[in-house]
């Protein structure tokens, strides 16, 4: 890389102009304002001080433990305080079944899926976390529109989202990193309030062939409380597209209360994790098999509906 090369920002030739003016500068400030007629004010250690400040405006340091998909190690543990805020205070998480979630292994955990925002991938995580804190955080995975919004995308990177595809899950699964995957997809996502809680198909069966092919345990999870947090009435699609989003949700509170509706209701939440599906003893040519492959993701499915329909038929409100 040349020298131009790595000032992007400048026009060729301008960097060393610059340093000459700011030599020139210094040396002004050096002859006027000295240490007998300053009233006791070091300007050249505030000038220098300002100049730095101004060179790094708008940058930040990168840690040094950030993974090759981006996860920074630094900014969950910056996140910590609010992500326990949400899973405590405000969500009040309660987990059953982790118990039998195996130890040592990386995991494929199913999950059904609601909203726009990962927040279930993060609550899904964290409660993977405080369970098993040695072990490597599981990755969430996320939809291809999300991952790649210009904001959103480096935010969720770092905090352990991935884009959403086959190959990103093997490559987790193959360095002893869980994935957590939602195989509703969009659909999941898109669900209006009167659909709530109804699974959705599992697309072509993907997360099956994932686990098939590396030999990695499929653990069904339900989450209950989450499609009460972000309540879609009805979807705006067409405006939609021009940001680049999938549809647009009205919901009781956004976009009535701009952006303070984006805050998610301080429902009642429950992730239980069921028990884990082997399946080593298929070896990997079965992910080639298209009826087993069918089969086992409609069984996955099913199974999901169910333990989701315990899940709400079990708590006292949405409240708690």
């Amino acid at each position: 890389m040349s020298e131009q090369d790595g000032d992007l920002g400048a026009p060729p030739g301008s960097a060393p102009v610059l340093r000459d003016a700011l030599d020139a500068l210094r040396e002004r400030l050096h002859e006027r304002f000295t240490p007998a007629n300053a009233d006791g004010v070091d300007w050249m250690a505030l000038y220098e001080s300002m100049r730095r400040r101004f060179a790094s405006l708008g940058m930040r340091d990168l840690s040094a433990d950030v993974d090759d998909f981006g996860m920074d190690a630094e900014a969950i543990a910056s996140a910590r305080p609010w992500l326990d805020l949400l899973y405590d205070r405000w969500w009040r998480v309660t987990v059953s079944g982790v118990e039998a979630v195996p130890r040592g292994r990386a995991s494929l955990f199913v999950a059904n899926h609601s909203g726009l925002l990962p927040w279930d991938g993060l609550m899904i995580a964290a409660a993977l976390g405080r369970h098993q804190p040695a072990a490597p955080r599981a990755r969430f995975l996320v939809a291809d529109w999300l991952a790649t919004l210009p904001f959103a995308q480096p935010w969720i990177a770092r905090h352990g989202g991935v884009r959403a595809c086959r190959e990103n899950a093997e490559r987790l699964l193959r360095t002893d990193r869980s994935v957590i995957a939602f195989p509703e997809g969009a659909k999941g996502a898109a669900k209006v309030f009167r659909q709530r809680y109804r699974v959705q198909r599992f697309g072509r069966g993907g997360v099956v062939r994932t686990a098939l092919a590396l030999g990695a345990p499929l653990v069904p999870v339900a989450v209950v409380g989450a499609e009460e947090a972000h309540p879609v009435l009805f979807k705006v699609e067409t405006a939609a597209r021009a940001f680049g989003l999938p549809f647009i949700p009205v919901t009781p509170t956004f976009p009535a209360l701009g952006p303070l509706g984006i805050v998610p209701l301080p429902t009642k939440w429950s992730i239980v994790f069921g028990a884990p599906i082997e399946t080593t003893e298929l070896g990997p040519d079965a992910a080639d098999d298209e009826i087993l492959v069918w089969r086992m993701t409609e069984e996955l499915r099913s199974q999901i509906q169910s333990m989701v329909e315990v899940g709400v038929r079990e708590r006292p409100s949405v409240w708690r």
